[in-house]
């Protein structure tokens, strides 16, 4: 990944049961991705630590569009977060907010990049399932984690260290069924 002034990515987090075997990842608009396991958690928080990883693995990138389909993801970052955390980790309310710890890491990914002089992430809601390319790529990849989290192991892979090869977005993948 090299400094660009713009580079777009999707996200997507799937669960088996909910809660149950968790999978999040992001897939960018070069091919290049990241994906992970987590053997116990929940839809929401698997679409946490995909815009989490989209933003923590990009920090150079000055304009740096994620685009979701969970309008949780989205409005916990954009409008709730800080408010629960000024009011003691509360919802609107005053019930106990869930996954502060994301909560945290999101801001501080956030407070990160405001450090460095680079602007907020910009985040777009896309209609999951329904063809965007980014998306299903991204949706597939967090279909996968959440399948090897099933086996009760938390792993993470990527495509940035070279290790694992960058994906062909140029189309939608072939749907397994």
């Amino acid at each position: 990944m090299t400094d660009s002034s713009r580079y777009t990515v999707a996200t997507d987090g799937a669960c088996k049961g909910n809660p149950g075997p968790t999978g999040w990842a992001w897939v960018g608009e070069d091919g290049h991705w990241a994906a992970g396991a987590i053997p116990v958690g929940t839809n929401n928080v698997g679409e946490l630590m995909g815009l989490l990883k989209a933003i923590e693995d990009h920090p150079a990138v000055a304009e740096l569009v994620v685009q979701a389909d969970s309008k949780y993801a989205i409005d916990t970052y954009e409008k709730w977060m800080d408010g629960h955390r000024r009011r003691g980790w509360k919802t609107s309310t005053g019930a106990p907010a869930k996954n502060v710890d994301l909560l945290e890491k999101l801001m501080a990914a956030r407070d990160a990049r405001r450090a460095a002089g680079l602007p907020d992430v910009v985040l777009e809601h896309v209609r999951g399932h329904r063809g965007h390319v980014l998306n299903e790529w991204a949706d597939e990849r967090a279909v996968r984690g959440a399948v090897h989290a099933a086996s009760g192991t938390a792993s993470a892979w990527s495509s940035l260290g070279g290790l694992h090869e960058k994906l062909d977005v140029s189309a939608a993948p072939v749907k397994k069924r």
